[in-house]
């Protein structure tokens, strides 16, 4: 028997042991690397130094204890800080910020129910694509589970709903983790990220070894251990915390698609007589400029319609931009493109495709570039990779080519039909009130060329959906697949922020309206005006309009045609009531909105409106 081998295994275990243990408590890395304990810096200051370097204009926050130290550092680098009246505001607010400025939204809130109300709207950005940086207090490194104020298992919470998700242990891994999680927003398909941050790691030297240190050291062989483990855990908490570390973007990787894949593609779309193309928000991504695309659809010349982010992308009055009529068109096309669009509900699954077409379909999620492909539908070629760019090649490929004119010409002679239709019942009288469609086609004629439109709420934004034009790309705002209510003053304050000199309008629903009210008084302080187009209807439409023929009950669904112009003022914006009587002065008001908008006063027009027809059959589930 090898006894020496036998003695010298026996030493290695417990030597591994000690190494992995030292590691662990940080005795390795504090060999090298000291605590200043002198020094007044702090954790915010880390933060906000890789936020500045990644380009960060606006954070967006409920302030909280938790989180000042992140709040007061960026301020002090030049980054806005806009406080909202709601959690879910601020992450809606940098969702926005996300989507139109291409970069990541950024938000911070305080620890618990700072954190736990930001769940929808976290779980939105999700499902809509919008890279997004959650930041969240949390109680000490050491009380966690122990019964802190407003401690709770966060990471479980975001960890379903984040691409990233991480709890800073130590203020020198802050540097890396904010850059990590940021390039990981960014890459594949984009997303929210989450980052906890325990005040511990964020407060200086003094204040949390005053707050946390041991203050009468116990007696005894135990104390004394307890002491050591507290004393070593405060060091190894700021070794190394101040050493110089790079705070430069990391390299965001996005997918594309192969030059065979854009081939074949072209060889397809050269042979097809009636082509369509179904554009959803990943088209409008980075790093493809929205310009180049809207480019690169003109010069293919083939039909169009535009979801999600998408919308606006072809302008006001494209002859290739084709609004209604969708599935009649997909029954007859030849070759289908699904630019970043899903088979989901929208599409009801995959089945309003035609059995016969060609489909290409272009996503960067594997999962939702194949969704129902099993069931429904099967692509001809399905391709991970970026949207945008795949349009600019598929339009270099087929340069010269176009699609032959007198199929879009009939689909654009089938949306003027509809429209005209629906431009006749604007001006049927309602039981009561103003026609919802008429207040639409009125504030679509007004609206300046640079608006943004924002849509929160179900039925009237329904119909708007169908009436207003965004006037380019990036011009419309919507929650996305999840459907969320309560987007509206997050997103116009969002889009505010980045296009000052545009008009913001949101079309909210009386009820979805009662969600962010309030942030009137946000628009107040942060001189953000926008303009808000309430369809007050005292009903939760959407709902009621088949609650009622299924179920034989309007439960629930009823609420009051209530002064929300009034609540407006309140907040110190301007509100005013419109009804029956001010139908001939219609346009006068709305003109009158936005000389007051642009004089730095938020507007909301509380417009009571009556019952139509107009969506009839349509579900919201």
């Amino acid at each position: 028997m090898d006894y020496l081998g036998v003695i010298g295994y026996s030493f290695f275990i417990p030597l591994c042991a000690l190494l992995f243990a030292a590691y662990k408590l940080g005795l390795l890395y504090q060999l090298f690397h000291k605590a200043e304990t002198k020094s007044p810096r702090h954790g915010g200051e880390s933060v906000a130094e890789v936020l500045r370097a990644h380009n960060v204009k606006y954070v967006f926050t409920l302030v909280g204890g938790h989180i000042s130290p992140i709040l007061v550092a960026c301020e002090k680098l030049g980054i806005r800080i806009v406080d909202t009246r709601h959690e879910a505001t601020a992450v809606f607010a940098a969702d926005a910020v996300a989507r139109l400025s291409g970069t990541v939204g950024v938000a911070a809130v305080t620890a618990g129910p700072g954190l736990t109300n930001t769940v929808t709207a976290v779980k939105n950005a999700q499902m809509a694509e919008s890279p997004l940086l959650l930041m969240g207090g949390a109680a000490g490194t050491l009380l966690q589970g122990r019964g802190a104020l407003q401690d709770i298992d966060q990471m479980s919470l975001f960890k379903p709903l984040c691409k990233f998700c991480a709890s800073i242990r130590t203020i020198r891994e802050i540097v890396p983790t904010v850059r990590k999680a940021l390039a990981i927003a960014q890459s594949g398909t984009p997303g929210p990220v989450f980052i906890e941050f325990p005040i511990d790691t964020l407060y200086p030297f003094h204040m949390v070894s005053k707050e946390f240190g041991v203050k009468n050291p116990p007696k005894g062989l135990m104390g004394k251990v307890v002491t050591w483990y507290l004393e070593n855990h405060l060091t190894n908490l700021f070794a190394g915390a101040w050493e110089t570390r790079d705070v430069s973007p990391l390299p965001v990787d996005i997918p594309y698609a192969t030059d065979d894949q854009v081939q074949k593609c072209i060889e397809l779309v050269s042979r097809a007589k009636k082509p369509v193309i179904l554009l959803g928000s990943q088209a409008t991504l980075p790093p493809t400029p929205v310009d180049d695309i809207r480019k690169a659809l003109e010069l293919l010349g083939i039909p169009c319609f535009l979801g999600g982010m998408s919308r606006g992308m072809l302008g006001k009055d494209s002859p290739i931009h084709i609004r209604q009529n969708r599935r009649d068109a997909l029954k007859e096309a030849d070759v289908v493109l699904l630019a970043g669009t899903v088979c989901d509900f929208r599409l009801s699954y995959g089945r309003v495709l035609n059995r016969r077409s060609k489909v290409i379909a272009v996503n960067r999620d594997k999962t939702q570039l194949l969704k129902n492909s099993d069931m429904f539908w099967k692509p001809t070629v399905a391709i991970q990779g970026d949207a945008g760019s795949f349009l600019l090649q598929l339009s270099k490929g087929l340069k010269g080519h176009k699609c032959p004119e007198e199929w879009p010409q009939s689909l654009k002679a089938g949306d003027e039909t509809k429209e005209n239709a629906n431009r006749a019942k604007a001006v049927e009288k309602t039981d009561r009130h103003l026609n919802p469609l008429k207040v639409l086609h009125c504030v679509d004629e007004l609206m300046a060329e640079d608006s943004i439109i924002v849509a929160d709420g179900g039925d009237f934004v329904g119909s708007a959906a169908y009436i207003m034009r965004p006037r380019g790309p990036l011009r419309w705002l919507d929650p996305g697949a999840f459907g969320t209510l309560g987007v509206g003053g997050g997103f116009a304050l969002g889009a505010k922020l980045c296009r000052p000199e545009s008009e913001v309008w949101i079309v909210y629903g009386d009820g979805s309206l009662g969600y962010s009210v309030a942030e009137f008084d946000t628009f107040t302080r942060h001189k953000t005006p926008v303009i808000a187009v309430v369809g007050n209807d005292a009903c939760w439409s959407q709902i009621s309009r088949e609650q009622v023929p299924i179920l034989g009950s309007n439960v629930a669904c009823g609420l009051a045609f209530s002064d929300y112009h009034i609540v407006a003022d309140g907040y110190g914006g301007k509100g005013c009531l419109i009804g029956r009587e001010d139908e001939d002065r219609l346009s006068e008001i709305i003109k009158s909105a936005q000389r007051e908008c642009r004089e730095g006063k938020a507007m909301l027009l509380n417009v009571l409106i009556g019952k139509t027809d107009f969506r009839e059959g349509s579900i919201s589930v």
